[in-house]
């Protein structure tokens, strides 16, 4: 097997993963996103397989350095020939809202009702021919940061006028209709390979948009759940999960989705729109944490079949098969 790199920047999300990994006894090297350099000019490096597990929600742990840092060099080791798994372009789609709803109005799939806007001087006119309440999205965000509802023009000026809206790193942020979840909770599938694993209900207030699947507390039946991979900077919220199957249309469509924007191991979130049931898709993502407690929550463990992937996509690597088959 080619050795490869995992690169990574939190302490704590990619522990079963690394688990998996040295349980099977392959070997692979890390890399910290947030404080690396490269030479232009350098050869192949020492791998031949690269993982890309940065986060947009770096900044929040002083590590905003490495969000754009990572796209220059997923490019460099592209250009080199390295098979990089969730790379340029799909780490293109994770740092940018606005980019995931073009790509899914260019596709023909739903989503909700959003103005795109890099100053807040335009954030009241973008509200023009939106339902209250609204919520403003941060461009880059992750984790649910950089979320805010507004259930009043009147709340959306105040908020102007007193300079309480953030944007994000990149100046540039969604202002969107917010949408009320029918049942009380949101879906998030997992694929893997661009294929569809697993899928989750996710119950919650709608007044929380951190939804962190390793976050998760408890089953709808109560049970506590094991949360060993964000459990150190997350406290318990309360929300509660279930596993699901979609229907066959829906999961066609989440696997258009990542096939296109080349997200090769990620999760979509949807929701089900209370006011009149249209499935609206409203958040992409190419770093996915799989939800705690697995083998509970939907019967098996995913870190099994993404190391299986790795696997494969590291014997692959000498004839260029990228395939993979769940």
């Amino acid at each position: 097997m080619h050795p490869f790199a995992i690169s990574h920047e939190h302490p704590d999300w990619f522990k079963p993963l690394f688990a998996e990994l040295d349980k099977r006894g392959i070997p692979y090297q890390t890399l910290n996103p947030t404080q690396h350099q490269f030479a232009v000019e350098e050869e192949k490096p020492d791998f031949d397989l690269f993982f890309n597990r940065m986060s947009p929600s770096a900044y929040l742990r002083n590590g905003v350095q490495g969000t754009f840092y990572t796209l220059n060099y997923l490019k460099h080791l592209e250009i080199l020939g390295v098979r990089v798994i969730n790379g340029y372009q799909a780490f293109t789609y994770e740092t940018s809202k606005a980019l995931q709803l073009m790509l899914m109005q260019q596709l023909g799939i739903k989503y909700p009702k959003s103005r795109v806007v890099n100053h807040v001087s335009q954030v009241e006119a973008a509200t023009a021919g939106l339902r209250f309440p609204i919520v403003i999205k941060a461009n880059i965000g992750g984790s649910g940061a950089g979320i805010e509802k507004f259930n009043s023009i009147n709340e959306v000026r105040t908020a102007v006028e007193n300079n309480q809206i953030d944007f994000g790193i990149d100046h540039t942020a969604l202002v969107q209709e917010f949408i009320p979840a029918r049942g009380g909770f949101i879906n998030r599938v997992e694929t893997i390979g661009g294929k569809y694993i697993y899928a989750i209900r996710v119950y919650t207030t709608g007044e929380t948009f951190n939804l962190c699947p390793a976050d998760i507390c408890q089953t709808t039946t109560g049970q506590e759940l094991v949360r060993n991979a964000c459990a150190l900077d997350a406290p318990k919220n309360g929300l509660k999960v279930e596993a699901f199957t979609p229907s066959a249309e829906i999961i066609s469509q989440i696997e258009t989705i990542m096939q296109h924007s080349k997200i090769d191991v990620g999760g979509i979130e949807y929701i089900i729109d209370d006011r009149d049931g249209e499935v609206l898709y409203y958040d992409v993502n190419a770093l996915s944490n799989f939800v705690a407690d697995a083998v509970n929550v939907i019967g098996f463990n995913p870190h099994e079949k993404l190391v299986d992937f790795l696997e494969q996509q590291a014997e692959s690597v000498s004839t260029k098969e990228e395939t993979f088959s769940i």
